[in-house]
């Protein structure tokens, strides 16, 4: 496959996110990021997508922002990072969505916080990851900072920043940053099941129950929002169905309203 903006790929409720620069360990470059963030916006809005799978064509997820494009002066700022990269990953975190970080091969800088943003992370075994910013003297940016700390807590975020020191695969899923770590014949099979799981369940409750968990998480709860959420998918056609299809041991077909 020739390298080339990040694919988009709708199956279903299922919609995948492929890195594509696979020569180069999928290293995001400026224009990556704003076809990512295009591609982030355009799904938020898509009632019929239940599921976003984030991964990295070739064996690496991918090695974060391109230190040419930083070297060249595209630093960014205290929020948004290098090229806007932590626009770009707040922009998956804020996705309704569930979402899957699939990631088989290594996950290096900018792309540990990209895999924190999403909901659940599958490594496959074998995979190391690092986070190498104190060793250019690059200060991380604000939301990845938060992300980190509320993901990891205080020692484990404090350790993959300060000392720069590569994980493997085993270490990861001990501090939390891996859901999950599979055997590569069995690691498709993983993804696909998860994502077949969080796709059939009721789209406004996963929804709902997502973004409060991340606000809550951040420090960003609204009251107001999390009421309106709420009693929206209390008041829910899907609710019903639920319910009845529960009654009568069945498997529910809902509708997102």
């Amino acid at each position: 496959m020739e390298p080339s903006l990040p694919i988009l790929a709708i199956t279903g409720p299922v919609a995948r996110v492929t890195l594509n620069r696979p020569r180069h360990k999928n290293r995001l470059q400026p224009e990556d990021l704003a076809a990512l963030q295009a591609m982030f916006s355009g799904l938020a809005a898509d009632k019929t997508v239940r599921v976003v799978i984030i991964t990295g064509a070739g064996d690496h997820f991918s090695a974060g922002f391109d230190l040419n494009a930083l070297a060249a002066g595209n630093v960014g700022n205290a929020l948004d990072g290098p090229g806007g990269f932590g626009a770009m990953v707040d922009a998956v975190e804020r996705l309704p969505q569930a979402t899957i970080a699939r990631l088989n091969g290594g996950v290096y800088g900018g792309a540990t916080d990209l895999a924190l943003a999403c909901d659940f992370r599958i490594g496959i075994s074998g995979i190391a990851a690092a986070m190498p910013a104190a060793k250019i003297g690059l200060h991380y940016y604000k939301s990845g900072i938060l992300r980190y700390a509320s993901r990891l807590g205080l020692d484990n975020a404090k350790r993959m920043f300060l000392t720069a020191a590569r994980l493997t695969g085993e270490e990861l899923l001990r501090i939390g940053f891996l859901t999950e770590l599979v055997e590569p014949q069995y690691f498709d099979e993983a993804v696909d099941a998860l994502a077949a799981n969080l796709a059939a369940n009721a789209p406004l409750a996963v929804q709902g129950v997502k973004l409060a968990l991340n606000e809550l998480a951040r420090g960003g709860w609204d009251e107001a929002i999390f009421t309106a959420r709420a009693e929206a998918a209390l008041a829910s056609a899907d609710l019903q169905e639920g319910l009845a299809a529960s009654l009568q041991k069945r498997l529910a077909d809902f509708k997102n309203c």
